[in-house]
């Protein structure tokens, strides 16, 4: 049986190499299919991978753990000040016990004052750690952010957010001078070491995260944090005071990939039900992030199908056409054929390994062409860059940065759909040739 096949390859490949220009226009369509194919999921690929980065950056990987403050709860200390909220413990067993967690960034946070030479300013002062700017994308106007070194000695040091540096110093540079801030009925001096970036909100994204303000933030190290300040907080109002235990506002942990990030978030919401019964902790995952990324996921898979439907569609049609007009041309020798004692499975066979045998090569030669798609892009994109640098400035990020990447799947599946196209489109020429009458075969000049 494999002879038979084969000599019938063999049979079909001379007889397409009667018609070299003619087999080679057939096969010109279907590379350009599978070629295109290739080079369009590429790229699509490539920019979807930059989609799928930002998205990350955006925070689809993290999981937000903070303290709530329950409505009721008992309190101690004269009944104003309240105990509640994430432990260090809790941050501890995290990291230790969450295997998809690969980082966690712990932060306290309170709401105070800050003075300097008779300017004051509300801020929102933290207690960070030097992942802290990573984590949420903080960029350095002046100075530098928090360092190890800061948090090993529990330096007096701090980073402000450009509306409360602006607010406390004016025109002046605040590197270098001490700010005064109060707390616990109290005050100290904070060197400032930086200046942040000026930020637009993080608003809430389908209720997934809370919006938060940046730009009157004030960083200091959470180390020195709980030296100078303490997880007892107490606030004076008008005639009232407020008080608070908590060891830490908000843990961010951080996954390695977005498919992780429900299934991370449901053990450490079981990890925390054993210690806090009185629902003092929230998880919350960026969920509208997540649905974005996989309705761009299936944006693209199902643009990729029409591209590639369409794409071998016409070069299916021309090789169908090739087929019939080759069938029309070569009646008298199927006549032929049929009267030496050929089988109409001979004759379908015959044509469909032309059919084939075209489809396969120009396939062949189209993974090979497609696999230039990454030099061609390189080399087009060096081009606008050097010769149009007026275009090249406005184009955007994602253009100036694409980098395409060929798909394994992609180029087999183009190569398998080009050979399922010669069976196919070749189907109909094939049984058409083999439902011959022979005699009139015979009589056909």
């Amino acid at each position: 049986m494999i002879a038979y096949l084969l000599r019938t390859l063999r049979l079909g490949v001379k007889s397409l190499l009667l018609h070299k220009l003619r087999t080679a226009l057939a096969m010109l369509g279907i590379l350009i299919g599978v070629t295109a194919v290739i080079w369009l999921v590429a790229l699509g690929e490539g920019v979807s991978y930059q989609a799928q980065q930002q998205i990350k950056d955006l925070g689809a990987t993290n999981i937000i753990i903070k303290s709530v403050k329950p409505r009721q709860m008992s309190a101690s200390d004269s009944d104003f000040v309240v105990a509640y909220g994430l432990t260090r413990r809790d941050y501890a067993n995290i990291l230790e016990l969450v295997s998809e967690v690969k980082r966690a960034v712990p932060m306290r946070e309170i709401k105070t004052s800050a003075w300097y030479r008779g300017r004051e300013s509300a801020i929102q002062l933290l207690g960070v750690t030097p992942d802290y700017q990573e984590i949420n994308h903080l960029e350095i106007a002046r100075g530098r952010f928090l360092e190890e070194a800061d948090m090993e000695r529990a330096e007096n040091v701090c980073v402000l957010g450009p509306e409360a540096a602006s607010a406390l110093f004016g025109h002046e540079d605040p590197l270098g001078h001490a700010v005064q801030v109060h707390f616990n009925m109290t005050s100290g001096l904070f060197t400032v070491v930086g200046v942040t970036k000026s930020r637009l909100p993080s608003a809430s994204i389908g209720g997934s995260l809370e919006g938060r303000e940046f730009n009157r933030d004030m960083y200091i190290p959470l180390d020195t944090f709980r030296q100078r300040i303490g997880d007892r907080v107490i606030l004076l109002g008008s005639g009232t005071r407020e008080g608070e235990e908590v060891e830490l506002s908000q843990i961010t942990a951080t996954v390695a990939d977005i498919e992780d990030v429900e299934s991370a978030a449901g053990l450490i919401e079981s990890l925390l039900d054993r210690t806090h019964t009185a629902g003092d902790v929230s998880v919350t995952i960026p969920k509208e992030l997540l649905r974005q990324a996989e309705m761009l996921r299936m944006l693209f898979n199902v643009l990729l199908v029409l591209i590639a439907g369409i794409s071998l569609l016409v070069g299916g049609i021309g090789i169908m056409n090739i087929m019939l007009a080759t069938v029309t041309e070569r009646t008298r020798e199927i006549g032929i054929r049929r009267a030496l004692g050929a089988r109409r499975s001979d004759i379908v066979f015959q044509f469909l390994a032309e059919s084939i045998a075209l489809t396969g090569l120009g396939g062949a030669i189209g993974v090979v062409c497609g696999f230039g798609c990454l030099p061609a892009t390189g080399f087009v994109l060096g081009v606008i860059e050097t010769s149009l640098p007026d275009v090249w400035k406005v184009l955007p990020s994602t253009i100036q940065n694409l980098t395409p990447i060929i798909s394994p799947i992609a180029v087999s599946a183009a190569f398998v759909t080009s050979l399922v196209v010669g069976v196919g489109f070749g189907m109909y020429p094939a049984y058409r040739a083999a439902l011959m009458d022979p005699i009139e075969a015979l009589r056909h000049e």
